[in-house]
């Protein structure tokens, strides 16, 4: 094993360096994690009571059961909880399952839909799926990623999600706005898009937290680390959060709680430095003129 020698009386290896890395960004996210379990025992959020999981008919047969699971989570894009679960409701008070989605006009499911997000194009969604499942899977819905990403309208998120809801199977970290919006906030990792941010929390995250960090970090979001004006004054995380808006007003409050004597003499040096910057302009912009030269007169 290679050694990086900093002294005579020092030695430490590589293996125990990138140990003490590693170490160092567990620690971050799993103490996070700790602190926003906490704050969760407490809260009940609009996912805990009408999250998907929460909507398909438990009495229902089980390929049944399953549909209900995969309609819940096509509907919940761009949705809130409370108009999904409310059109839920329609949908299985009119009864819910492959055969009556396929019995329905296209006009009747947008009503019934309405005003669930982009409701006509998810009726249209709904009833392609339904002959899908019956032409290729007997009746049922697919068992895998692959199977599930290729029905029309769902993506990752949603296929994870049904893999572990319908299936009890988690092959993958199901990543919403809320999961990519709080990991990136609490500064676990630097993603621009959902799918980047699934790559990196399921390279970051040991495979026992895949499943229940989706539903942990919606109901935080929901409540607390909103996308506009989060509550970061009342949260566990908020003095190490790089995105605390809580840290930053302690700050200024502590600048401005500073001595007298340390103020003017931060002020006396930005000023001596505007004053340097401007002599400086000064004698660069100054002009030398020369001297005229002077005719001879011939006599």
């Amino acid at each position: 094993m290679k050694r990086l020698v900093t002294s005579s009386s020092t030695a430490v290896t590589v293996a125990t360096v990138a140990a003490d890395l590693e170490d160092t960004v567990v620690v971050k996210w799993r103490r996070d994690v700790d602190w926003i379990q906490k704050m969760r025992k407490d809260m009940v959020a609009p996912v805990d009571t009408m999250g998907c999981h929460k909507l398909a008919d438990p009495l229902a047969k089980p390929e049944v059961h399953r549909f209900q699971v995969l309609v819940a989570l096509m509907l919940s894009s761009q949705t809130r909880d409370e108009v999904n679960a409310a059109a839920m409701k329609r949908l299985k008070d009119h009864g819910l399952s492959i055969e009556k989605i396929l019995e329905f006009p296209v006009p009747d499911l947008e009503r019934i839909l309405c005003p669930v997000g982009f409701y006509k194009r998810k009726a249209v969604y709904l009833q392609q799926t339904a002959k899908i499942l019956v032409d290729k899977y007997s009746g049922d819905i697919p068992d895998s990623l692959d199977g599930l990403c290729s029905l029309p309208g769902v993506g990752p998120k949603m296929a994870n999600l049904v893999m572990q809801i319908a299936w009890n199977k988690c092959e993958g970290i199901a990543v919403d706005t809320h999961v990519h919006r709080i990991s990136n906030r609490l500064g676990w990792i630097k993603t621009d898009t959902p799918e980047k941010t699934r790559k990196a929390l399921e390279i970051l995250l040991p495979k026992s937290e895949w499943q229940p960090i989706n539903h942990l970090l919606v109901g935080f979001g929901q409540m607390l680390c909103q996308p506009l004006r989060p509550k970061c004054s009342t949260c566990l995380c908020r003095f190490t959060c790089p995105s605390s808006t809580d840290k930053k007003m302690k700050e200024e409050e502590s600048d401005e709680e500073a001595g007298p004597s340390e103020k003017p003499k931060k002020l006396k040096i930005e000023v001596e430095k505007v004053v340097k910057i401007e002599k400086i302009e000064e004698e660069e912009s100054v002009e030398i003129e020369k001297p005229k030269k002077t005719r001879k007169v011939k006599k």
